[in-house]
């Protein structure tokens, strides 16, 4: 949520930066924003100004009495019993404007930096760098769905008949490779000083609306309306929630945790050959990275964090590439954010892996997830998280990208954590 602060004092900077997202009405929704502040205010002020009167009149009241000027005393008595109905009104316009005021934060995106290229979405991203290996394979070379079957590693129908659509089975040498990716992901984030967290994978509303998922994505999230929780769409949510309404010191900063979780996300209208297999499901497998830091050091925890994610694609052994993304195809918290893409040669396209993003303070003001510095001065935190990384498309393309006659090739960093070498 962007702060008052930011929008009152830099309003043209606010508004040319929301307009870069391509958020509609961006003048008008931040011109309310200011009227309901100047509202609140106002009323704030009043009541402070009826207060101070109702206190001066109460000793007023005193003296009388003691004097036996109990008419002057009883007209004094009047006029505080009208100031105090007064305040009834202006306290409920003043809590009204507040309200109203916090529910239109709660819809305004935040503003991008100055380094995110103008764009609508994905083709205007800017490719920043490609790396990895290039993938040789034989000419009847199949789609993973395919080879899925073929080795019997995942069972898409059965995944239908349990569930649904979107909810894959992994079977034997399949669900292995799961587990193998996951304990790897794990044991890399450990080596990089990140504390390993398993929070709930449901959530309340609070959480939600704390790390900006709510309202903006609530039709997207799988909502379990008796008990009002949602399932989570990343490790994220809860994870970073953990330091809601919490004041850190300054020496506990950065804060690094990751997390294994299962992620839920309706992907509603999503249809078609880029929804095949595992390239979009409702239910899959991700390891999240998630950061507390100070404003000043958290464009170097960015960098680390991208530097983190892209040794993991080095490691397994996976053509890459790293998107710095338009302002149109961010996503509704961030400030910055690259995407990592494989490339999968048997279905001849880029595949997303992972969002690195930086938050800059829009959900710590949301969470009220402060740092007291080295002169008690309390500040909002900068927050930022990426996935390192979710498992259906890295699946994916390493069982399309390594097929072989032979069988499947595991990458040399997999392969103590798989137990083997090759699927036959």
């Amino acid at each position: 949520m962007l702060t008052l602060k930011v929008i009152t004092e830099e309003t043209d900077r606010v508004i040319q930066g929301l307009e870069k997202k391509h958020f509609k009405g961006a003048k008008e929704c931040i011109a309310k924003v200011i009227e309901l502040n100047d509202k609140r205010r106002s009323a704030q002020n009043q009541l402070d100004k009826n207060l101070a009167e109702v206190n001066s009149a109460s000793k007023t009241i005193g003296m009388l009495m003691k004097e036996g000027k109990k008419e002057e005393a009883e007209t004094a008595k009047q006029r505080v019993a009208e100031i105090k109905e007064a305040n009834k009104a202006i306290q409920a316009e003043m809590d009204q404007a507040a309200e109203d005021m916090q529910n239109l934060l709660y819809t305004i995106p935040n503003v991008p930096y100055d380094e995110v290229p103008e764009g609508v979405g994905a083709d205007d991203n800017k490719v920043e760098k490609m790396g990895g290996m290039e993938t040789e394979l034989p000419k009847d070379a199949l789609p993973h769905w395919e080879l899925a079957k073929k080795y019997d590693l995942i069972d898409f129908d059965l995944g239908v008949k349990i569930t649904g659509a979107g909810f894959p089975v992994y079977k034997g040498q399949g669900a292995q490779l799961q587990r193998a990716l996951i304990n790897f992901f794990l044991d890399e984030a450990r080596k990089s000083g990140y504390m390993e967290i398993m929070p709930p994978t449901v959530v309340n509303a609070a959480s939600g609306y704390g790390t900006g998922q709510l309202p903006d994505k609530e039709g997207q999230m799988y909502h379990c309306e008796v008990d009002d929780l949602y399932l989570i769409p990343t490790a994220e949510v809860p994870v970073t929630n953990i330091y809601r309404d919490v004041i850190l010191d300054e020496k506990q900063l950065p804060i690094k945790n990751c997390a294994y979780t299962q992620c839920f996300r309706r992907e509603a209208g999503s249809y078609g050959k880029d929804v095949r297999g595992l390239n979009r499901l409702h239910e899959f497998s991700k390891v999240e990275l998630v950061r507390i830091d100070k404003p000043e050091h958290s464009k170097q925890s960015h960098q680390e964090m991208l530097d983190h994610v892209e040794g993991l694609l080095q490691k397994l052994e996976l053509p890459y590439r790293i998107l710095r993304l338009c302002g149109g195809d961010m996503s509704f918290t961030a400030a910055l954010c690259f995407d990592f893409e494989v490339y999968s040669e048997a279905q001849k396209r880029w595949l997303e892996v992972s969002s690195v993003s930086n938050f800059d303070n829009y959900q710590a003001n949301r969470l009220k997830c402060r740092y007291r510095d080295e002169n008690k001065k309390t500040q909002l935190c900068h927050t930022l998280n990426g996935s390192a990384l979710a498992l259906p498309r890295i699946v994916a393309a390493l069982l399309e990208n390594n097929q072989t006659p032979e069988g499947i090739r595991i990458p040399k960093a997999l392969v103590p954590y798989t137990g083997f070498d090759m699927i036959k």
